[in-house]
């Protein structure tokens, strides 16, 4: 069997090399790129597998010229960038990796309330100025466990941060159609609509998934809905939230600021006026990250394959 392995990112393949290894005796790795057009031409026909970063373009065409492939393996919680009609129809499984870096992004999420509640930013400007003590802190403090938080997406990753919250003793609201009031109240939190927890909620954090009903799920119309106080996290998609509205929203003080760890389109370029509004702060994409995470990752990828091509149960698929 050819396992086509398309990424940008990892420095070896060790991990799928021991997985494949000893899931399909004498398969053989390819390797590419992100620009992989040439090996789609060369070998790509002869794939019974392709291994891929969310930001390779599985297309109707690429997904065509795969005569051979049996599943999709996307690193990644999503696989927006697979054609998901076209491998419908071509037969071809799609294969994610839901909650792998769930515990890390919930860190993230509650490293960035603890950063913004602190103020730490702002304190190397007031010692500038001469300023000491409580005259150092221009603004209201309050404690943590007296905050909520709205998590819109109760998925894996939105409950491990809505866990996270609530060990921290805050007030968690749950906005997630398919989260049912008996599922929150087992959980211990409140479900709510958006608009609703929008007005309640000091912090709001994202973990919807990206797909065209999502697309702009956040933006000024939901941005007036919350209080001037509160604070926008965003770890999902870039675009679930519209950026421009967004950059607007903390500019006019319609909302304190937000933290972002994704954006419309990545990497940006360099005069992006998101990386240079005050109040906003932008991560490049590394909530994920943790050296736990990206073995896991890794590794269920290869898994996914294995056990799809030798017929067994256990693959996370999405289609």
């Amino acid at each position: 069997m050819l396992i086509w392995i398309i990424d940008d990112e990892w420095e070896n393949y060790q991990i799928e090399e021991k997985v494949l290894g000893e899931m399909l005796p004498g398969c053989t790795l390819k390797y590419s790129g992100l620009d992989f057009t040439q090996d789609l031409a060369r070998f790509g026909a002869q794939a019974d597998a392709v291994i891929c970063q969310i930001t390779v373009p599985m297309t109707a065409a690429v997904l065509e010229k795969l005569r051979q492939c049996k599943i999709i393996s996307v690193y990644g919680t999503g696989y927006n960038n697979v054609d998901l009609a076209a491998a419908k129809r071509l037969n071809i499984a799609v294969g994610y990796i839901p909650g792998y870096c769930a515990k890390d992004i919930a860190e993230y999420v509650m490293g960035a309330v603890y950063y913004l509640n602190k103020g730490y930013g702002a304190y190397q400007n007031a010692i500038a100025e001469g300023k000491w003590g409580a005259g150092a802190v221009g603004r209201p403090l309050r404690r943590i466990a007296r905050q909520s938080l709205l998590v819109i997406g109760y998925g894996r990753i939105g409950k491990a941060a809505g866990e996270q919250a609530l060990r921290a003793g805050m007030r968690v609201y749950a906005c997630d159609p398919y989260l049912s009031e008996e599922q929150a109240n087992a959980l211990g939190v409140v479900k709510t609509t958006m608009e609703k927890g929008l007005a309640l909620a000091d912090f709001v954090t994202v973990h919807s998934i990206y797909t065209k009903e999502t697309e702009g799920l956040l933006s000024m119309r939901e941005f007036r809905q919350m209080k001037p106080s509160a604070y926008l996290i965003n770890t999902s998609r870039g675009p679930v939230v519209n950026q421009q509205d967004l950059v607007a929203a903390v500019e006019e003080g319609v909302i304190a600021g937000a933290v972002v760890d994704v954006l419309e389109k990545e990497p940006p370029i360099a005069d992006e006026p998101i990386l240079h509004t005050e109040g906003i702060i932008v991560t490049p994409h590394i909530s994920y990250y943790s050296d736990e995470a990206l073995y896991e990752l890794q590794y269920r990828a290869a898994r996914n394959v294995g056990l799809y091509l030798t017929n067994q149960a256990g693959a996370d698929l999405a289609l």
